[in-house]
């Protein structure tokens, strides 16, 4: 797990519509896995819903193919195994380790375009890759934005417009959020800022999740 000091940083963009307005969010000190889970951690609790498909049964690809539900029953087996709290992470969590202090990017990296990542057109031909195969951001985390969807804790909503302290998305609602890119989606890494959500039911072959845990 690495280890992420409390800090206010600027979330959003005014790229889309439901990344508006850019706001400012303090988030306390959490922690955060540097990769995706993979099959093989997953297989210590249940089978990986895609282990016959060669496409997504490497070892260490990400797990694929669990739902928000899923994935939240993870976290509380792994809470039980190991004595410490496990949980997704929040959106606002999630957005500030992806950003890695790099205020107003576009990427973790910066602002280059995806492309100019190294062997960007040769990757992700048929599924994720392992994880752990681009370069970390600066925090030391890895395939932020990129490889497969990632589950957060909150339920989707439009942003406030004012500063927050630890959001945590609405009480109800009928989407989960999810953050980063996907190995199927024509652009294979997406924006720090941009959103997208899921029922929490829903299963495909580009979501996947990383753990959090307090500080």
């Amino acid at each position: 797990m690495i280890e992420i000091t409390g800090t206010w940083f600027w979330m959003g963009s005014d790229e889309r519509p439901d990344e508006r307005p850019v706001h400012r969010v303090w988030v306390d000190a959490f922690a955060i896995s540097p990769l995706q889970v993979t099959n093989e951690e997953y297989a210590r609790f249940a089978p990986p819903p895609r282990q016959d498909d060669p496409h997504f049964n490497d070892p260490q690809q990400p797990v694929v193919a669990v739902s928000w539900n899923d994935a939240v029953a993870y976290c509380e087996w792994l809470s039980g195994v190991t004595g410490r709290v496990y949980r997704l992470p929040t959106e606002a969590e999630w957005e500030c380790a992806t950003r890695g202090g790099l205020e107003g990017k576009r990427h973790p990296w910066g602002d280059d375009p995806p492309q100019s990542r190294r062997d960007y057109d040769a990757r992700w031909r048929n599924g994720p890759e392992r994880v752990g195969t681009s370069e970390p951001n600066a925090f030391g985390l890895y395939d932020l934005c990129e490889n497969v969807h990632e589950w957060c804790s909150d339920w989707y909503a439009p942003y406030a417009p004012e500063s927050a302290l630890n959001p945590r998305g609405p009480d109800t609602g009928i989407r989960r959020v999810s953050r980063g890119g996907s190995w199927r989606h024509d652009v294979k890494i997406s924006r720090c800022a941009a959103r997208s959500s899921l029922p929490p039911e829903s299963r495909y072959e580009d979501y996947g999740f990383r753990v959090a845990s307090f500080f």
